[in-house]
Formats: structure tokens, sequence, C-alpha cells
């Protein structure tokens, strides 16, 4: 009964599906966090007779042949990369990027880490930082004697000093791009760092060709879609069902072999 283990392949690809589906829908309101999509593919088939093969001795050839599939596994569990929901939060040190790039942290051991999450504030000495306290590169300082901080869309950094009337500048926010964004690797605290699969970064100030723009006193929300998510919810759990019915009926046609006299 090839059935069982097929139907078991089923639950299991629809389980996997549904832990998709809700941590899509846990992270509703995280920010920066990008949707996640699972994708299946089928298993190998076993063929009882081989397509192409030879009906007779005159050559004559099997038209489609008969193959068995044995069911389904997960390919893939990709982020959907699309820009989320920009929400202005009017805190000075806020940033969202509009467009591609990712904001490059600096974590406690050293390595260099990306994130969509632009929940900025200030360390003791003035240095941007995350919330988690990592400094975001190039680890600008803001001095204490600072009335105001402005960033421009090209992410150039400005203070208003006391007792001076032009701004002063006091660095540059660069971003970084990547080749393939779904080769990221997750790491939770939104935070994502650089894989083979990725490829290498390239960073450059925001604005230029192919970087996004930043825009202060805003977030990216998260791009999770609730309405979607729920009909994709309904769509597993039907087709969850229909596996385990497989299994049932499948069951019940053993039982009649076995009760056989």
């Amino acid at each position: 009964m090839r059935s069982l283990d097929i139907a078991g392949t089923g639950l299991q690809a629809q389980n996997t599906n549904v832990e998709v589906i809700s941590n899509n829908i846990a992270n509703l309101t995280t920010t920066g966090y990008k949707r996640r999509r699972a994708e299946f593919q089928d298993l190998m088939y076993q063929s009882l007779r081989r397509v192409g093969s030879n009906s007779s001795d005159t050559g004559t050839l099997v038209p489609s042949g008969a193959q068995i599939g044995l069911g389904v596994k997960t390919a893939a569990i990709y982020p959907i990369n699309e820009q989320g929901t920009l929400q202005q939060t009017s805190n000075t040190l806020d940033l969202a990027i509009q467009g591609h790039g990712y904001f490059q942290v600096t974590m406690p051991d050293g390595q260099t880490a990306y994130t969509r999450d632009g929940t900025f504030g200030l360390a003791a000495d003035g240095t941007i930082v995350t919330a988690d306290g990592y400094t975001v590169q190039p680890g600008l300082q803001i001095p204490a004697a600072a009335t105001g901080v402005t960033i421009n869309t090209n992410g150039q950094v400005q203070v208003t000093l006391q007792g001076q009337t032009a701004p002063t500048t006091v660095g540059q926010v660069q971003i970084a791009v990547f080749p393939n964004e779904a080769g990221l690797d997750a790491q939770g605290s939104n935070l994502l760092l650089q894989t083979s699969a990725s490829g290498a970064p390239v960073a450059g100030n925001p604005g230029i060709t192919g970087f996004g723009t930043v825009l202060q006193g805003f977030v990216e929300g998260s791009n999770v879609n609730i309405v979607t998510e729920i009909t994709n919810l309904i769509t597993a759990q039907r087709a969850y069902e229909m596996n385990s019915k497989v299994i049932t009926a499948a069951d019940e046609m053993m039982s009649t072999l076995t009760n056989l006299r």
C-alpha cells in the first residue's frame, strides 16, 4: 500500500506549510519582516512500465508508460522581498529603506549582519545602535551637544549644535545590496547573514542606482497580508484533511484484505 507512505509525505508537507504560515502570522507586526512561502516538489517515481521501452520485437515503443509517484517533499522556504508598508513614528533615529538594501550591523563577535529593521537609538557614547545595542555601520556618533539630528534620503547625517545656525555633517549611512536576497541566512532578532548563495554584498550610499533611499522618522512594517495568510491556512488545512482521508481509506482497504475468508 504505497498510498500510506504517499499520504504520509503529504501530511508532513502540509504540516510544514502550516508552520510557515503560522510564522508569517506571528510576525504580522514585526518591523522589517518579510513573509515566507513554502515550495514543494514531487518525489521520485517508480516505473511499472518504462516509457519509451519496446513493446514488441518489431520496435514499437510504449508511448506513455506507467509511473507511480512516491509523494511530496519540501524544496525551499523562501522570503518574499517586496516592500513593506512604511509607518511614520516621528522618532528622530528611526530609519526605513524604501527600495533595495539592508542596514549593516556589527555583531559582538565582529561579524557583519544585515537588517531592514531601522529602529535605532543611541549608546552612551552617542553611537547609533540597534535595539540590541549593536553598532550600525559605519559607527556614526552623535555629539552630546547636538540639539537636532537630520538624516536625508541619501543617508547623510547632519546635526545642529548649540550656538550654530548651519548644520554640521557627522557621517554617512550606507546600505548593502545582494545579488540574491533570498540566499541570506535568517538569524532571528531581525538579522540576516551573508551566505555563498546570497553572493557578496555591495555597499553604497542610499539613492544611487540600484540602492533604495532612507526615510527618517519611519520604519518598514511587515509585508504580511493577513487575508492572504488566512486563505493559505484554510487551503493547507483542507489539504491535510484530504491526506488523512487517504490514510483512512488505505487502512480500510487493508482491513478488507485481512478479513477475507
